[in-house]
């Protein structure tokens, strides 16, 4: 592991580190915020996925969840959103490729060799993070925005038991039925529709629901919110009877401007799950 920077902030560390993973088969760079407490003891995990077209380094700077983290003395994790590198195959739409990752493991050429980006984020990244810094794995939660709480919704059901609670912004909750789903899908994982079922939130909310709590906020204003469809998820939350606390906020759209607003209130919902036992 290389670090790439580490600054002072809310009495704890924000570091950019970078690491060779198994799973993509390249360099990775990831940014992880620990709080002060964690100079003395293990400390809990909050992981933050990003969306479309961003990098570890959108949510670390705009989102302003370092004070929120460093009160509740929780550590974040800001992973990248796909693999990068000369050798990694792309493509000229930014919704596919780099920047784009879907966190699913790819099975189709050329997107297999590097897009493995479901084992990064369950199991490569988690095990060096484990090796390398002060953090309770036992205790972990997940949450994301767009792309990311796609990614965060899917992994929580995906991974019975792994998470204490999961919340996102503006989630894409059902790709296998919105053209911000189909393509990837498609495209990382083949035709056979039956692969994508595990992907898709909505789908896996009907199939197994999430044993813990979970907070989903979408703006009104959103310009991508027919393709997030939000009511598919809020339908199938109804239809599990599952725990869960899901807001329209009037007036906020996909922006940063959007998940800076509601940051606390998500980083204080997770510290109850994180400290509840």
């Amino acid at each position: 592991m290389e670090i790439i920077s580490e600054n002072r902030a809310f009495g704890g560390t924000q570091g950019v580190y970078s690491h060779r993973s198994h799973s993509t088969h390249c360099e990775m760079t990831f940014g992880l915020f620990l709080p002060e407490e964690a100079q003395h003891t293990p400390v809990p995990v909050l992981w933050y996925l990003s969306g479309l077209t961003c990098t570890h380094e959108n949510a670390m700077v705009k989102a302003g969840a370092q004070q929120w983290a460093a009160e509740q003395g929780i550590a974040l994790v800001f992973p990248d959103t796909s693999p990068r590198g000369d050798d990694v195959a792309d493509d000229d739409a930014y919704d596919l490729g780099k920047g784009a990752g879907f966190y699913v493991n790819a099975t189709q050429k050329p997107w297999a060799p590097h897009f493995r980006m479901w084992d990064y984020i369950a199991e490569d990244l988690p095990s060096m993070l484990q090796e390398e810094f002060a953090l309770d794995m036992s205790r972990q939660s997940i949450m994301g925005h767009s792309m990311g709480g796609h990614g965060a919704l899917t992994l929580a059901m995906g991974l019975p038991g792994r998470y204490k609670s999961v919340s996102a912004f503006a989630p894409i909750t059902n790709p296998t039925a919105s053209d911000w789903g189909r393509k990837q899908l498609s495209a990382y994982l083949g035709d056979d529709e039956a692969t994508w079922a595990a992907h898709d939130a909505t789908v896996m909310m009907r199939d197994k629901g999430f044993d813990g709590p979970l907070l989903v906020d979408t703006g009104t204003n959103d310009q991508f919110i027919d393709l997030l469809k939000p009511e598919a998820l809020a339908a199938a939350v109804a239809e599990r009877r599952q725990e869960g606390i899901l807001r329209l906020q009037k007036g906020y759209d996909h922006s940063y401007f959007f998940v800076s607003t509601f940051m606390e209130e998500h980083i204080a919902f997770h510290a109850e799950a994180l400290y509840a036992d």
